[in-house]
């Protein structure tokens, strides 16, 4: 079976590092995905932080703030690739459109499609105020075309079965010249953390694609994971999408949940992949990193 390619999701866009364990600066981030390196990922997914004293639970949009995280990993993870966040709620993509130019990742998340971000808390009350995380058509082209320029191959986002759907579409049409799925499941108001919905969103993607599940929750998690490792899937956990070890544990940090996803594949009988075996699985040019030259050989993965 083809070796898993493993996302780390290092920290998201908004949880607050004085309540959880995420990194923020640069160094902090530099150290969480070097310990999410050595334990078996090679790809960084990077959402970039507000760099002044107590701001760090605020996004940046910043091109030196992202240059200067982007290459604190880089220079932590030998090899390693980074995979640039892209979204923003509104029409205005100037933000992520200028780290694009500056950090030119080898992936770029393209948010393929609109959904009402919704959840509730235990009394019945919103956890916060009912928001449409608004990707229209004309948005996802302009930041495929941010994307082309910058030497990015887009990762297609997909919140729910339609926009699995619609991502196929998309490449018919014309505005991207191939199709790299992520399937993000666990969003209370898009596709559950489920492994009917799983197979559900393979049934409809494109034949031949690569995909990946990205599974936000707790527990209900891992059994998700295990089964996208057992169908060839790439995979993804980190600080953003849980804080929770298979066990109920919370994690210490990336390293920990990316070790306990390294062995849910190699129990699926499957091998981890390296920096330049993740490029030639998911089809990346070399031009932007550095082709995996000085990364950590195999049997330190």
């Amino acid at each position: 079976m083809t070796k898993a390619v493993i996302t780390c999701a290092l920290n998201g866009v908004l949880t607050d590092p004085r309540r959880h364990p995420v990194p923020v600066t640069s160094g902090e981030m530099a150290t969480s995905a070097r310990q999410a390196f050595e334990a078996g990922a090679s790809v960084m997914h990077v959402h970039f932080r507000r760099q002044e004293p107590g701001m760090g639970h605020l996004p940046s949009w910043e091109p030196e703030v992202a240059a200067e995280i982007c290459e604190a990993i880089r220079d932590a993870c030998p090899g390693v690739i980074i995979n640039q966040t892209t979204g923003v709620v509104g029409p205005d993509v100037s933000g992520p459109v200028a780290c694009l130019k500056r950090v030119r990742p080898e992936i770029a998340a393209c948010n393929a499609g609109s959904l009402n971000y919704l959840k509730l808390r235990s009394d019945g009350s919103w956890a916060w105020p009912p928001m449409v995380f608004d990707n229209p058509v004309e948005k996802i082209a302009a930041m495929l075309d941010a994307m082309a320029r910058s030497g990015s191959h887009p990762e297609f986002e997909c919140f729910d079965i339609g926009i699995v759907r619609s991502v196929g579409l998309y490449v018919a049409h014309g505005m991207a010249p191939a199709a790299h799925y992520n399937f993000v499941m666990g969003v209370a108001s898009g596709m559950p953390a489920d492994v009917r919905a799983l197979e559900l969103a393979l049934d409809l993607k494109r034949p031949g694609d690569p995909w990946q599940a990205t599974l936000i929750g707790r527990g209900e998690i891992w059994p998700v994971h295990a089964r996208a490792a057992e169908l060839g899937g790439m995979l993804r956990t980190g600080l953003e999408d849980t804080f929770h070890l298979p066990g109920g544990e919370r994690a210490e940090g990336n390293g920990a949940l990316i070790a306990a996803l390294a062995d849910i594949a190699r129990q699926a009988g499957r091998e981890i992949a390296s920096p330049g075996e993740a490029r030639r699985i998911m089809g990346l040019s070399k031009e932007n990193g550095d082709g995996g030259a000085g990364e950590r050989t195999a049997p330190d993965r």
